[in-house]
């Protein structure tokens, strides 16, 4: 008898089965989870995060940049305010500087009107030729300067140059006005009874006829420089800028040019020498007043200044965000001998002041 087998399920297929079941379950939930996206509260929350994390670096960009600009205005100021002081300091300090030749010891007549600093013709420039230095106090007007700042000093300052005509890296500049110092020991130059053979100053060269020692070699020529210092609104026409410029004497009179930035304010004392030591005994801030002075006698204080202190406010060039400057600056001492004082300005600049005192060694080197 032939028995048919029946092909019944077995407990192991039927597990098996159920597993792979099971699994393919799984496998269509975990698609279905892949597939729903971020909630609408899960967007807000990562929007929210995302926009916290922009302003945190937005205001540090700022703030650093801010902090850049602040660091940029503070060494622009210092460096105009240095370089404006030093430049001063350097040309007063050879102020009155006339090669070989003394003024001093020539005796030169002692103007009897204060000169004109703007003059430009060889009798002029020959009668201011005693005073190496002449300021106005609070200044004024003066037909070759432009757009002074008011309420701030001037001063001219006069010497020949420390470089020789002719010599590497100093160029003769055709009519301008030049200074010779005779070292010719003849009747006709240094012995002469006239001190105005014991040197040239002139715009003609062949007028410039001063010897060396061996009285055959012709002197040096120097040009002889005068320079104004003046503060003005503007650096360009219009801007605000207020800067330090100096008006120079050369082959056409005189042109303007910029000197430093950012200068708000010159204030300038006069050291005057009332013992013919060299050495200054009073300070002033105006000598064309000074013990009531008039005509020759306060140029004769000019011809008797051997220092100078120097005071100069110096800004930032454009504003501080957030600060307000309510501060007071003094600046020397006014003519009365009170406190110079400026401010407070209520604005957003920044300031600084910058003193010097400075010897002229070359009259006050004489002296001594």
């Amino acid at each position: 008898m032939n028995v048919r087998t029946m092909n019944l399920p077995s407990p192991f297929n039927s597990c098996k089965q159920e597993s792979q079941i099971r699994r393919e379950g799984l496998r269509i939930s975990i698609n279905k989870a892949q597939q729903k996206g971020f909630s609408l509260i899960e967007l807000m929350v990562a929007v929210t995060v995302g926009l916290i994390l922009l302003a945190g670096l937005s205001t540090v960009f700022v703030f650093s940049n801010r902090t850049r600009d602040e660091t940029a205005r503070g060494i622009e100021q210092v460096e105009n305010g240095r370089y404006a002081l030093q430049l001063l300091k350097n040309d007063l300090q050879i102020a009155g500087f006339l090669d070989a030749f003394d003024v001093a010891n020539a005796s030169l007549a002692v103007p009897s009107t204060k000169p004109n600093p703007c003059a430009t013709t060889v009798a002029s420039l020959v009668a201011a030729l005693p005073m190496h230095i002449q300021g106005y106090d609070n200044g004024t007007t003066l037909s070759c300067l432009s757009d002074v700042k008011a309420n701030t000093d001037i001063v001219v300052v006069r010497h020949a140059s420390t470089c020789i005509a002719g010599a590497s890296n100093c160029d003769y500049v055709t009519s301008a006005p030049y200074f010779q110092a005779s070292l010719c020991n003849s009747v006709s130059e240094l012995s002469s009874a006239s001190a105005s053979d014991q040197y040239r100053l002139d715009s003609v060269v062949t007028n410039l006829n001063r010897h060396q020692r061996d009285c055959t070699t012709l002197a040096n020529m120097r040009q002889y420089l005068t320079n104004i210092y003046f503060i003005a609104n503007n650096d360009v026409a219009g801007d605000g800028i207020p800067t330090l410029k100096r008006a120079e004497l050369g082959a056409n009179g005189f042109s303007i040019v910029p000197i430093a930035e950012g200068i708000e304010n010159l204030q300038l004392e006069y050291g005057i020498d009332t013992t013919s030591d060299g050495i200054p005994d009073v300070f002033t801030s105006n000598p064309d007043i000074y013990q009531s002075c008039a005509g020759a006698g306060c140029n004769t204080h000019w011809i008797n200044t051997m220092a100078v202190k120097i005071n100069i406010l110096a800004k930032s060039t454009s504003k501080s965000f957030g600060y307000t400057d309510s501060k007071t600056y003094t600046l020397g001492l006014d003519s009365s001998g009170n406190a110079n004082t400026v401010g407070p300005f209520n604005d957003s600049y920044k300031r600084h002041v910058y003193t010097a005192e400075v010897r002229m060694n070359n009259p006050a080197g004489r002296r001594q």
